[in-house]
Order: C-alpha cells, then structure tokens, then sequence
C-alpha cells in the first residue's frame, strides 16, 4: 500500500506536497519521496527511507524548487526495502519521467523478459513500479515525435500500459517539460482522485489518494479518476482526460474502506467513514440475528480502524462503549511485519490495557480484522489479564483467506490464520470464547450503500477470485519468497532461460 500526490501551481509547491504526504502518512511509512521541477527545466529529486519527517528534515525542502511536482509514501509490496526503491523513480529519457505508483503488478516477470530482450531496456531493481515506469517510457518514446506538446501523445502511451500490464495501478508521474500525468487501472483497484484550488494567479491542480489530502490543503474535490482514465495538468493549468482502458468491471478494493483509508476521506464516491458505520451496524444486527441472548457487558474497540464500527455496534446493542487499549502511536502496523516473534513483542508494546474495563465483566472486542490471528491472540490474552470474565471477539470483516496481490502485503495463504480453518477453529486459535465476522454480502452492502452505482468490489482476499487473473504459479512462487523470506528472482534477465 502507498500514498500518492502530485500537484501543478502558480508557486513553489514542495511545502504543500510535504503537508500531502504527511497527511498520507498512514499510507506508507517505510520510504518518502517528492520530485519538483522547475521554470529552468529542472527535475529535483529528494528521497529515502523513513517518515516524512525523516526524510525532509531541516532546509532539505528548499532543493526542490518547482511550481509542479509529485509525491509518493511506500510499503514495500513487491521488491525490497533498499532506499533505492524509494519513489518517485525516474528515467531520462524520453524527456525525463518521474514516477510514484500504487499498487502491485501480477506479470512482472514477463514484463521483465519484454523489456530486456524487446524494449532493450534494463531494471535495476526488485520494484514492479521500476518496471510500470519502463513500459510507460518505452510506450512514450515509440509515439512519433510531437512537434507540441499533444496529450494525445501521452493517452496513447498509457492504452499501451493498459494493453501489458496486468494487476493494479494508481500512478503519478511528473514529465519534464510536460506536467503531471495520473492514470489509475481499468478495474479502478486502487484510488485516485482529482481536485482545483482557486487563487489569484487561476486554477491550481491536484491528484492524490485520497481526499483527505485536498481537505488539508484547501483544494476541493471534483471527482474520483475513473477506471483505465488518464489525466494530464499542463505546466500552464490546462487538464485534459481520456478513458485509455475499457472497463469491463469497477472493482474498487473494499480493503480499503475496512482498515487503509482514514475515515475522513471520501474515496469512489463513498464515505469511509460512513461505511465502517454500517459495517459496525451490520455486525450488531447478525449478533442479534444469531445470538439474541447474548452476554456482552461491554464492547471496547482494537484503536483505531474499529472506534466506528464499535461505537455503532454499542448503540444498536444497547452495550456500553468503552475505550479499553491506549495505543503507542508510534510502533507500525503488526500484520506487516514479517517474524511472528517480532510481531507479538510489537502487540505489547503498542496497546496497553486499561484494568479497570476489564475487571469481572464479559467484553467484547472490535476489529476491523483478523489477518495472521498474532494480534488477536495476544489482546485476547491481554483481555483476560486485565481481568475479563469472557472475551468475546468480532471483525468488521469476514475471514482473510488468500493473500493479497494488488499492493497489500499481507502474508501467503498459509500464515493467514482463516486459510483452511473454520470460524470455532480460528477462535480456538486465537483463545476467545466466541468469534464473530462480518458476512461478505454485509460488507459489501455497507460499501454500496454509499454509492449504489459501485456494483463490483475487489474482494480476493476473502474469495481468492483475483478481479484481473494471476499468471500461473504466481500464487506458488509468492508464497515460495516469503517462507525463504528473500527474494527468489534472478534480476538480470541476461542470465535466464528464454
């Protein structure tokens, strides 16, 4: 998962792209980066691993002159945490392209052996987005030579893209000379909107994703991108756009609505925070459904994805709310880290309980989700320490099956706690005295109901029916790096079999 912004100005904008990425934050954490470029032809480049603040410390914002520019925030989905593969990445030719990516490629080995042996083109890296960024270049330069500037130049490239590329892509790319071009893939899998700010000098732009960014920066939210368009901001303002993808199916990730995006944000048309209203809604009504002579005292969420839902689970159960966990905000997401010993010391470290909400009483506990089952097992436990007489645990999602292949890290199929188990398996696993997950059909409802023209979600990794197909053995082998907990591929493809 990865944040993404780009913006073109009538001023230097490396302060308002740095306040878009710090409010993106919660999007990547282990790697930022903007590229700026300036009235002189310029590209300026800053990036590295760490957080915002980490990265662009002291006057280091004043080397990125510009009045348009891009941003991007990373976890690493596909490749390795190398600073190298921070974003923006750039080539140079044609003209001088930056690119931020979000998402994850399925076919990036045969894009890999394309470029090589076709393209004449050689990646230097791990990263599915150095490759994105390859294919969109070569596209660029095989269109004749303009003798101005015709977007139709660039939508041309990006029909390309769409024709190899298979999987997931939210994209900003910063082109010398040109402005910024943004594209997101023809299923819509990862989001991107688009915004206008008024001042004095006219009309300036924005593409991020999300629309908390806008908010913050003062610009208003004209539309979410849709599905396979593409749309360029000249350097002079002018936006031009084009659906390069035919839509075959609006598939929107319903992850994100469930745990990635902040609540504040408004993304396909939907507000998050609204949804994971009607997921904690939804949820109450099946307790009531299934187990109307429930003994639940108190309900208390896991901080902070869950606080909605939970709340509105209290009120339609009539249970008191109360806040049982106080958070280390500063300890990252547990389900992203790799060893499962590492993970549980984190559990510690980042919630502690508070004693009093626990003693003698029958709680139950709220997440957004259940992915490898550590963390639900250690505040299980964490629960009973404090003094609970019976935990009882419910998700505002159904059972994570499958593993993620469109920009989530999550784990393979195996470490996923719900793969090949039943639900009194599960809650077994995890040490509660009952389990409780959200129906697909209501998660999916508490989604639609805020757009009803949203007919299609992603929801592969509850169903394992991947929106865009996977190329055979790409499951196996991504299953393969993570047990080897390296990266199998040889990354000179002079060196394999044709």
């Amino acid at each position: 998962m990865c944040g993404l912004i780009g913006i073109v100005s009538h001023r230097p904008v490396a302060q308002d792209l740095h306040e878009g990425l710090n409010v993106l934050q919660h999007r990547g954490q282990d790697a930022a980066g903007l590229t700026t470029y300036d009235r002189e032809g310029r590209l300026h480049q800053l990036r590295g691993n760490g957080l915002v603040r980490d990265v662009f410390r002291g006057k280091r914002l004043l080397r990125l002159r510009g009045e348009a520019g891009i941003g991007h925030l990373r976890y690493p989905t596909a490749g390795t945490e190398k600073s190298e593969e921070a974003q923006p990445l750039y080539v140079n030719s044609p003209y001088g392209i930056a690119l931020g990516h979000n998402g994850n490629l399925v076919n990036t080995e045969a894009l890999r052996q394309e470029l090589f042996r076709e393209d004449r083109r050689h990646i230097n890296t791990e990263s599915d987005s150095e490759i994105l960024l390859n294919v969109l270049a070569h596209e660029l330069l095989a269109r004749p030579e303009p003798t101005t500037r015709d977007p139709q130049e660039l939508f041309q490239a990006v029909r390309g893209v769409n024709r190899r590329c298979i999987g997931a892509y939210a994209a900003v790319c910063l082109i010398a000379d040109w402005g910024v071009l943004a594209f997101r893939d023809p299923y819509g899998i990862r989001p991107l909107v688009y915004g206008t700010r008024d001042t004095d000098e006219g009309p300036e732009h924005i593409v991020a994703s999300e629309s908390v960014a806008l908010d913050m920066l003062g610009f208003t939210l004209e539309r979410d991108l849709a599905p396979g368009e593409a749309l360029f901001i000249s350097l002079d303002g002018t936006v031009h756009s084009e659906i390069c993808g035919s839509r075959e199916t609006y598939a929107p990730c319903i992850f994100e609505y469930v745990y990635f995006a902040r609540p504040d944000s408004v993304m396909n048309g939907v507000s998050v925070q609204r949804s994971r209203m009607r997921m904690g809604k939804r949820l109450a009504n099946k307790i009531l459904r299934e187990w109307p002579d429930h003994d639940i005292d108190v309900i208390i969420p896991i901080p902070d994805t869950s606080r909605t839902a939970a709340l509105e689970m209290a009120y339609r159960l009539n249970r008191p709310y109360r806040e049982g966990f106080i958070k280390n905000r500063y300890i990252g997401r547990t389900f992203i880290m790799p060893e499962a010993q590492v993970r549980r010391q984190s559990v510690r470290r980042k919630l502690n309980p508070i004693r009093n909400e626990y003693e003698g009483t029958n709680v139950l506990l709220v997440d957004d989700s259940i992915v490898r089952g550590t963390t639900s097992r250690e505040i299980v436990q964490m629960a009973r320490d404090a003094g609970a007489r019976k935990v009882y645990f419910c998700s505002a999602s159904p059972p994570i099956r499958y593993p993620n292949v469109y920009g989530i890290d999550m784990p393979s199929a195996e470490e996923l706690i719900a793969h090949g188990r039943n639900i009194s398996e599960v809650c077994e696993a995890i040490g509660a005295d009952r389990l409780i997950y959200q129906d697909l059909p209501d998660l999916i409802a508490a989604v639609q109901d805020g757009n009803p023209e949203l007919q299609n979600f992603d929801c592969s990794v509850f169903t394992g029916d991947y929106v865009t197909g996977v190329p055979d053995g790409y499951l196996d082998e991504l299953a393969l790096r993570r047990r080897s907990g390296t990266d199998t591929r040889d990354p000179s493809p002079q060196n394999r079999a044709a």
